[in-house]
């Protein structure tokens, strides 16, 4: 199993003998605790997928490593077992719960687990994590309404949802009406009365009024002065989650407008801002707010760009690089309500959705923006490459593509020419390793094609696909091969005798990649075709007699 956010594997000899680091088991437990949870299998090298086969373990080894745990740590709850491999081996797997409350060391050390790495916490972090714990409860407390004094429409309209959805299994939607508001933490299973998020979804407008931080949604549209021109405004608590989401929807005239664009003999409307886009936008900031903070969500509206606008920070181990991939759930089970009644993608698939869309309609990919309490989410409205859009359409007629493959064909398509590096950076990934799923099917399909070697290869789109799709792109020197480079630089020099990377690069074409000529430049230099004079950022290039 490889090592992930909630899963690790440590060699046996760092809980036996003289070796045994328990400050290092502390600190990983301590890591786990404050995330998600999660397992760790002692007994398993880094580098290994099994336990040795004669490896044994006792139960002295179990009891003593749940000991040294309770020993070093505070607020951590962990057990452990002998578990056998099917190669015979046998290991210890540790479970570690996920905490309702800040764990730490016995010594005073926080972390959280980030990735397959267990990362330290210090000042204003700790703070942050005390107070996630305190949001992550907001939606299961207990209101003093009983579902019963609910709201009589909504909650016969939820229901119907419920039942009527395809992401609702026909086990659960054969529940009776209690049973499946209990299911859905809308109310406490022990009792009649509902939770808050059950006041959120099916309360009357007086109860919800009452919540606290109850969602107040702000529209406001500016002209290209920055003055406001129009404004909606939803703060009259009468409308649950699903309700604001089509009220926002259905009342801003902007999301009727759209861009034209030519596409062969006819013209093609590409929507100012997509459908898909904005709902999920919106649910997005109903959902993963902090309900403990106060603060309205504003949907700023700019001639050029929309921004949603959220109180209180990105989740602790959520930054605006990483939200692409990295799923920590704030209010887990309000995010499992709306998936279930399709007002939003599952939990970590919402942006993927806004990329793919963005992509596809030659749109830049969505930015995120965090501030001190603030989370901000920006889309623009332009387009950038209408090219773009005719080469993913055709794409898709060639080859069946994932939601993954398509993010990235939509990179490629909008930068011409892009070496994995920059693939791997727009798309923060760690490595090439990660970025096999959403580029290796491109190239086996002939969709992409690669050109340069080694550190300079890069990755466009085939030819063919670019003739199928009449692609009218503007000529480029991005996709020049690397003898034609060569050949350029050679010429430069021949003119120009000594002279500086940066000059080279600027008088035989600005819009080639930097690197890309300097990567060339090294090519050279290793074959003797040209020789450095000076040193460092001074040094100057000439041809050799």
């Amino acid at each position: 199993m490889k090592e992930n956010s909630l899963y690790d594997k440590k060699s046996i000899r760092e809980i036996i003998g003289k070796s045994a680091d328990w400050n290092e088991v502390a600190k990983d437990c301590v890591a786990f605790s404050n995330t998600l949870g999660g397992v760790i299998d002692y007994g398993i090298e880094n580098d290994a997928d099994a336990p040795p086969v004669d490896q044994r373990v006792s139960e002295e080894m179990v009891i003593d490593l749940e000991n040294k745990i309770r020993g070093k740590t505070l607020n951590v709850s962990a057990h452990a077992e002998i578990k056998i491999h099917e190669n015979g081996g046998q290991y210890i797997r540790l479970h570690i719960a996920r905490g309702a409350s800040s764990a730490s060391t016995t010594s005073g050390k926080y972390f959280i687990r980030l990735s397959d790495n267990s990362v330290p916490l210090t000042g204003d972090g700790i703070i942050r994590l005390s107070a996630e714990k305190g949001y992550y409860r907001w939606e299961d407390e207990e209101s003093k309404w009983s579902w019963k004094d609910a709201d009589k429409e909504k909650l016969k309209t939820l229901l119907r949802h419920l039942r009527t959805s395809s992401r609702v299994s026909d086990f659960v939607k054969q529940k009776e009406d209690k049973e499946l508001l209990d299911y859905y933490f809308l109310t406490v299973e022990e009792s009649d009365r509902m939770t808050n998020l059950g006041v959120l979804f099916i309360g009357t407008q007086s109860q919800r009024g009452r919540l606290m931080n109850a969602p107040v949604v702000q529209c406001i549209q500016f002209d290209q002065y920055g003055d406001k021109v129009w404004k909606y405004l939803i703060d009259d608590f009468s409308k649950n989650p699903q309700e604001i989401i089509e009220a926002i929807w259905n009342n801003v005239p902007v999301w009727r407008e759209s861009n034209e664009i030519s596409d062969g003999l006819f013209r093609k409307e590409i929507p100012a801002y997509d459908e898909a886009v904005v709902r999920e936008l919106t649910c997005n900031a109903l959902v993963h707010r902090p309900y403990t903070v106060k603060g309205n969500i504003f949907i700023n509206i700019h001639p050029d760009r929309i921004e949603v606008v959220n109180p209180g920070a990105l989740p602790l181990g959520v930054t605006p690089q990483n939200i692409l991939h990295k799923t920590v759930q704030r209010n887990e089970h309000f995010a499992n309500l709306c998936y279930a009644l399709q007002m939003m993608e599952r939990e970590g698939s919402g942006y993927d959705k806004m990329y793919e869309v963005l992509l596809s309609n030659g749109k830049q990919i969505p930015k995120v923006e965090e501030g001190d309490d603030y989370v901000k989410a920006i889309v623009e409205r332009r387009i950038i490459s209408q090219e773009a859009i005719k080469v993913i359409r055709c794409a898709l007629q060639v080859a069946g593509l994932r939601q993954k493959q398509i993010i990235c064909l939509g990179l490629i398509a909008q930068h011409e020419s892009i070496s994995a590096a920059g693939l791997i950076k727009l798309l923060n990934l760690r490595n090439r390793a990660e970025l096999s799923p959403w580029l290796d099917k491109l190239v086996d399909d002939g969709v992409v094609e690669t050109c340069g070697r080694k550190k300079g290869k890069e990755y466009r789109v085939n030819a063919s696909i670019l003739k199928r799709s009449d692609y009218k792109g503007t000529t480029s020197l991005k996709r020049i091969e690397p003898y034609r480079l060569r050949e350029l630089i050679i010429e430069d020099l021949k003119i120009y005798e000594c002279s500086g990377l940066k000059d080279i690069q600027q008088r035989i074409g600005s819009e080639i990649p930097y690197k890309k000529v300097l990567e060339q430049m090294k090519a050279m230099l290793a074959a003797g075709i040209v020789e450095s004079v000076g040193e460092n950022r001074w040094v100057k290039y000439k041809l050799r007699k």
